[in-house]
C-alpha cells in the first residue's frame, strides 16, 4: 500500500475520533483535517494526495449548493407560517402519548420527505413542545420519535436529506457510464418499506423503550410574565372558534386573564368562549409563547401604534428593553409619553415583577426597571444599545412578523419544486435555486432572512469531507479498504454490499452523514468494480446508511438538537436506535439488490 493511503488513512481516524470525541466544531475540524493533506501533499510533491484546487473542488459539488438553495426555500415557508398552515390540522389536539405520535410520525415524514430534516425537525419542535404543555405527555415519548421520523421521510426521496443529494452528486461527478443521474424517486423503492418499518417499530415498542423523562430547565420557569393583549382580526379564520378550537387554551407559559367585548369584561374565560371580530384578548405569560401570539394568523397587537411605524413590517423584530430610572418617561403612561413618536417603536406587552398590570398597553405608567416588549426597526438595538433611557436592549431571536398573506405562495413554490424536480423537467439544482429565487422575489423571504437561513457551518462540512474522500480516492486507501472487504465477504456481492452498510452505519454514528457518505463512496465503488458489478445497489445502501444514524446523539445533526430539550441521556438513543439501525439494514440489504439487481439486464 503506498505511504500516501497510509497518511490518508491515518487523517481520515483523526476526523473520525475527533468528532466521536468532541474536540472541536465538525466544520472546523474537518478544514483541518483537509488543510493537512494538501499540507503534506505539496511538500513531498505527491499527486496521490489532493491539491488545493482539487481539494477545494468540493465546494462546487451539486448536491452541496443544493443543499443551500434548499435552506432558502426553508426559509420561505417558515417567514410564511406556511408550515403552520399545514402543521396544525394535522396534529389537532391527541390525549396520549402514542396518539400523539400517530398523529406526528406520518407528516413529519412526509414533509421531511420534501424538505431537509433539520428544519423541519425545527418547525415541529414547538408545536410538540406546545402539545407536551397542553396534555402534559412527557417530552422525552416525543422528540425523538419526531427526529426519527424525520430521518425516515428523509431517505424516501432524493432532496429529502443532504446526504442523498451528496451521493447524488458524487454519481455525477463519477461520470459512470452505467449510470444515468440520479432521478427524485430513484431512493424511494427502498427508503419507502425502510420508513414504514421504522414508524410501526416506533408505534409498537417507543412505548416501552422510552423513559418518561423531564427537561432540565422548563419555559414556565422564566421569571418575566409579559401582560399582552391582541385583538381578533375582523374576517380572520378565528373568529366564530372557541378559545379551546384557536388553540388559546393552556398555552406553555401563557394564559388568557380575560376577554374586553366592546367594553364588557369576561373574566375567567371559559373554554366554550367564542371568539368575536374586535374582541381584546388580555394574557399573561413568558416571551416565547407572547412571540407565539404575535405569529398566530388571525391574531393582531392590540395597539395600533405598529400600523405607524416608519419600517415595513418585513424589517422589524421584537426587541426587549429594560427601563432605567433615567428615562424620560418615568411616570406617564406610554400613550402620553408619546412612546412611538419619542422612540419610533411600538409597545406590544410589558413585564412588572412577574406580576400582570391590569390596564391597557397605552394606559400602563411606566416605572424603572418595567420590561418592555417592542415591534421596532432591525437597527433600533444598535441605535439604543447605549442609551441611558434603557438598562439592556436585546432583539428577541426569529421574532420578525410573520407574512401569512404570502403563506400559500410559499406552498406554490415548495410543490412546483417538487413537480419540476420529480418529472425530471430540471434537475434537483436547477428547481431548488429557482425555487430560492422566487422565495424571495414573491418576498416570502428577504434577502437577509435567506442568507441568515444558510447554516454555513454544514455546508463546509460537507465539502470538507468531499475532498478528504477525494484523497482516499486518489491515494489507493480506498482500494485497499475495499479488497479487504471482498475478501472478508469471499466475494460475495450480497455480503460486501451488508459490509458496505455497516462499515457506513458506524461511520455515521461515530462521525456525520455527510462525512460518513463521502468517505465509504470511494471504497463501495471499488469495491463494485472488483466485483464486476452495478454500483446502483452500493450507491441506494450508502443513501440509507449514511441516513439512519439513530443510536447515538451525534449519528445525525437532528438527533442532538432535541438532547437537551427532551431531557434524554445517552442511553436513551442507544436503547430505541440500535434496533432501529438493525432493522433498516435487514430491510435495506434485502430490497436493494431486487430493485436495483448487481447484473442489470
Amino acid at each position: 500500500m503506498p505511504w500516501e493511503a497510509w497518511i490518508t488513512i491515518a487523517v481520515v481516524m483523526l476526523f473520525i475520533v475527533g468528532l466521536a470525541r468532541n474536540w472541536t466544531a465538525p466544520d472546523l475540524l474537518s478544514m483541518t483535517c483537509l488543510a493537512l493533506l494538501v499540507a503534506i501533499g505539496s511538500l513531498t510533491g505527491s499527486d496521490r494526495l489532493p491539491t488545493a484546487s482539487r481539494a477545494l473542488s468540493g465546494m462546487g459539488n451539486s448536491g452541496l449548493i443544493t443543499v443551500g438553495a434548499l435552506f432558502v426555500v426553508v426559509a420561505g415557508l417558515t417567514q410564511t407560517g406556511a408550515m403552520a398552515l399545514i402543521v396544525q390540522p394535522l396534529l389537532g389536539r391527541p390525549r396520549t402519548a402514542l396518539a400523539a405520535q400517530a398523529r406526528m410520525l406520518v407528516p413529519v415524514a412526509t414533509l421531511s420527505a420534501f424538505l431537509n430534516n433539520t428544519p423541519v425537525v425545527a418547525m415541529f419542535m414547538p408545536v410538540v413542545n406546545e402539545i407536551c404543555k397542553k396534555t402534559g405527555i412527557s417530552p422525552s415519548k416525543l422528540f425523538l420519535p419526531l427526529v426519527y421520523a424525520a430521518t425516515f421521510g428523509g431517505v424516501c426521496t432524493m432532496i429529502g436529506t443532504s446526504t442523498n443529494l451528496v451521493v447524488a452528486g458524487l454519481i455525477d461527478k463519477a461520470k459512470l457510464p452505467e449510470l444515468p443521474a440520479v432521478g427524485m424517486f430513484d431512493v424511494t423503492w427502498v427508503g419507502l418499506p425502510c420508513a414504514v418499518a421504522g414508524v410501526v417499530y416506533l408505534l409498537l415498542f417507543s412505548r416501552w423503550l422510552l423513559p418518561d423523562r423531564r427537561p432540565a430547565i422548563s419555559l414556565t420557569d422564566d421569571p418575566r410574565q409579559y401582560t399582552v393583549e391582541m385583538l381578533v382580526q375582523p374576517g380572520g379564520p378565528l373568529v366564530g372558534q372557541s378559545v379551546e378550537q384557536a388553540g388559546l387554551r393552556h398555552l406553555p407559559g401563557l394564559y388568557l386573564a380575560e376577554i374586553d367585548r366592546q367594553g364588557i369584561i369576561l373574566p375567567a374565560v371559559a373554554p366554550q368562549e367564542r371568539l368575536q371580530a374586535g374582541d381584546r384578548l388580555a394574557f399573561v405569560g413568558i416571551i416565547e409563547s407572547v412571540v407565539d401570539l404575535q405569529r398566530m394568523r388571525g391574531l393582531t397587537p392590540a395597539t395600533n401604534q405598529t400600523f405607524k411605524l416608519d419600517a415595513p413590517r418585513t424589517q422589524r423584530i421584537l426587541i426587549e428593553a429594560v427601563v432605567s430610572d433615567r428615562c424620560p418617561l418615568i411616570g406617564k403612561n406610554i400613550r402620553e409619553g408619546r412612546f412611538r413618536s419619542e422612540y419610533n417603536a411600538a409597545v406590544i406587552a410589558v413585564a412588572r415583577s412577574g406580576k400582570r398590570i391590569a390596564a391597557r398597553i397605552g394606559d400602563i405608567v411606566l416605572q424603572p426597571g418595567d420590561t418592555l416588549l417592542l415591534e421596532a426597526h432591525q437597527e433600533f438595538v444598535q441605535q439604543r444599545r447605549n442609551s441611558s433611557h434603557f438598562f439592556l436592549i436585546s432583539g428577541v431571536e426569529n421574532s420578525a412578523p410573520t407574512r401569512h398573506e404570502r403563506a400559500w405562495i410559499a406552498l406554490a413554490i415548495l410543490a412546483g419544486m417538487v413537480l419540476l424536480a420529480g418529472l425530471g423537467w430540471l434537475e434537483m439544482l436547477a428547481a431548488a435555486l429557482l425555487a430560492g429565487l422566487l422565495m424571495i422575489l414573491a418576498r416570502c423571504c428577504t434577502g437577509n432572512e435567506a442568507r441568515q437561513s444558510i447554516d454555513w457551518s454544514v455546508l463546509l462540512v460537507i465539502g470538507a469531507s468531499l475532498g478528504i474522500g477525494q484523497a482516499l480516492d486518489t491515494s489507493g486507501a480506498a482500494q485497499v479498504v475495499a479488497s479487504k472487504l471482498i475478501n472478508l465477504a469471499s466475494g460475495h456481492p450480497w455480503l460486501v454490499l451488508a459490509m458496505v452498510y455497516v462499515v457506513t452505519m458506524i461511520f455515521t454514528e461515530l462521525v456525520t452523514n455527510n462525512a460518513a457518505a463521502v468517505l465509504v463512496f470511494p471504497i463501495a465503488l471499488a469495491a463494485s468494480r472488483s466485483l464486476g458489478v452495478s454500483f446502483m445497489p452500493f450507491a441506494m445502501t450508502i443513501m440509507v446508511a449514511a441516513s439512519g444514524g439513530f443510536a447515538t446523539p451525534i449519528g445525525y445533526q437532528t438527533n442532538l438538537m432535541v438532547y437537551g430539550p427532551g431531557g434524554y441521556r445517552f442511553s436513551d438513543y442507544v436503547r430505541l436506535g440500535v434496533p432501529l439501525d438493525l432493522i433498516f439494514m435487514t430491510v435495506t440489504v434485502l430490497l436493494t439488490p431486487w430493485v436495483y439487481p448487481f447484473h442489470p439486464a
